[in-house]
């Protein structure tokens, strides 16, 4: 039986099963991205777009083709993000048009639709570039004119047009030369395919496979997966425009009688200011998106035409540097470090001593197993050492050692000094058990002084300790208290220093720590231990006011 013509209740199942679609193979898609700078994912762009369109369209399913399409383009347009998702919304900003004032969808409104939809999008583009979403477009509603001259069944041509856009997908590489270099097709054009891959489903009433692996040969997914090479070919400091920007304005009476808006008069005059110039507009409101390197200069030639409705400005130089950075540390390293403190001044401490990982956590604040074994995870290494530097984390530590699927030792500092002087010795050249023997045996010679203060009255160990009085700590146990803490801290040190073996003290000022205390705290180890070297950190951590290392 032959499919002459669709209602809007149809076509709508159409355009939901191409966001479906589209939605199940976002990643893959996004894998293919490399033309022409870093500017977020087309996948997920064209995805974010066109599932904001099949929003507006499940509230009027039953409603005409026209109207169906209508709602699709409105949703589109609001939702659109990026490049992709710009011209996407204007490749169905013009097919609705094509469709105006129709009850039902026949061959030739279709035709009537994809020429439209091309037209308005290659007019949206400041500067076309051919190898993209718009040749695919634009070969697929040339090939559709073709089709319609001996086509009668809907059904059998909106296949053909779906075999158009695949030919034409593949002949992407061989326009755009950055396509070729690096041996994938364009991902907005392959984006497009998926979507037409949906429509043709959702006609027939089938269900898809969720991956587009099926539709997309072997060799294009291969080079797929190793799309973040195409960024070597690129310099960040060769990106002119470093700022993707994107902003939406509403038009204001008042500012459009100071301000008459022309679409193409405001399109060339933002295309002074950058490149990947977009502009699209209705009655209500206008759409830019454009690479500039002063984004505020933009936004100002915007804002004379109404109020913004959302702004959005991304550094591509950054994202630049974080995908060159990502494939370069995509391969398991040899050996990796997961540490824990307790302030941002200690966390900076182990960073710069080489630790890869360093969770926040100490006292009050234990992280849990989970957390250690993402830690542990992040690293991307073959082999872990764990340093828990709190007796209250060891238990965890080593649980999430034993599930890990690499290899993990913990070595079971109890301290923050223990876990520096551990980091000290660590040796990548050697293995983890010599690393484990050598860092354990290190962490053992170190003597940790703490300083802090009591929460509540209790008597231990031959002391009288008062709430709210401060505390000297020696290697855990109690050592002296008083209410002053420059005298805890001077009973603590003489309690702990030898003055003929120790030859180095370093200090970690806590949060709330004074520049005034921390020069009696030196002049008087000076003046106690003249052959003792003392070093200051600003540690920042909580609970303790001041950490001790002695060795």
């Amino acid at each position: 039986m032959t499919l002459k013509k669709i209602n809007g209740a149809t076509f709508a199942r159409m355009v939901l099963a191409g966001a479906n679609h589209l939605s199940n193979n976002a990643d893959k898609i996004d894998a293919l991205n490399v033309f022409p700078v870093p500017d977020g994912d087309t996948g997920t762009n064209m995805n974010l777009s066109i599932t904001s369109g099949a929003n507006e369209v499940k509230k009027v399913m039953n409603e005409s083709v026209t109207v169906v399409a209508n709602a699709f383009a409105k949703g589109l347009l609001m939702g659109a993000r990026g490049n992709s998702g710009v011209i996407l919304s204007q490749l169905f900003r013009g097919f609705a048009r094509g469709l105006e004032g129709k009850e039902e969808l026949d061959i030739e409104g279709f035709v009537s639709a994809l020429d439209s939809g091309v037209k308005t999008a290659y007019k949206a583009v400041m500067k076309p570039v051919e190898g993209t979403i718009l040749t695919v477009a634009k070969d697929t509603a040339a090939d559709a004119s073709e089709l319609a001259k001996s086509e009668t069944d809907l059904d059998s041509f909106m296949e053909k047009v779906l075999q158009a856009s695949r030919k034409s997908l593949k002949r992407t590489p061989d326009l755009l030369p950055v396509l070729k270099e690096v041996g994938v097709v364009d991902s907005g054009g392959q984006g497009l395919v998926v979507i037409y891959e949906g429509f043709l489903a959702g006609l027939r009433g089938e269900e898809l496979p969720e991956n587009v692996a099926d539709t997309m040969d072997l060799e294009d997914l291969v080079h797929a997966e190793h799309h973040k090479q195409a960024q070597g070919f690129m310099n960040t400091d060769e990106i002119e425009f470093g700022y993707c920007t994107e902003f939406m304005v509403r038009f204001e009476e008042d500012k459009l009688k100071q301000h008459p808006y022309d679409e193409a008069a405001f399109r060339e005059e933002l295309s002074n200011h950058g490149d990947s110039l977009l502009v699209v507009s209705d009655d209500e409101i206008v759409k830019v998106h454009i690479h500039a390197e002063y984004p505020g200069d933009v936004f100002n030639l915007g804002q004379r035409y109404g109020s913004f409705i959302n702004l959005k400005v991304e550094n591509m130089r950054e994202q630049h540097s974080n995908i060159v950075n990502k494939e370069q540390n995509s391969k398991k390293k040899a050996f990796g470090i997961v540490t824990v403190a307790m302030g941002d001044g200690i966390t900076e401490l182990f960073k710069s001593l080489g630790a890869t990982v360093v969770i926040q956590g100490g006292q009050t604040m234990n992280p849990s197993t989970q957390d250690l074994a993402d830690a542990i995870s992040q690293t991307n290494a073959e082999n872990v050492i764990v340093l828990p530097n709190n007796k209250n984390i060891v238990m965890a530590a080593e649980q999430a050692a034993e599930l890990s699927e690499v290899n993990v030792v913990v070595v079971p500092t109890k301290t923050i000094p223990q876990g520096m002087a551990a980091l000290l010795v660590y040796n990548p050249d050697t293995n983890l058990d010599e690393n484990k023997a050598q860092m354990e045996e290190a962490s053992k010679a170190v003597k940790t002084g703490q300083v802090t203060y009591a929460v509540r009255d209790t008597q231990i160990d031959g002391l009288n300790i008062q709430n709210g009085h401060y505390m000297g700590l020696a290697d855990g146990k109690i050592k002296t208290t008083d209410p002053k803490q420059l005298e805890v801290v001077k009973a603590l040190l003489n309690e702990m220093v030898d003055g003929d073996e120790d030859e180095i003290i370093t200090i970690l000022r806590g949060e709330g720590t004074t520049d005034n205390e921390e020069s009696e705290i030196v002049s008087f180890i000076e003046n106690q231990y003249p052959d003792i070297e003392v070093e200051v950190h600003h540690g920042n951590q909580p609970i303790y006011s001041y950490i001790f290392s002695i060795e």
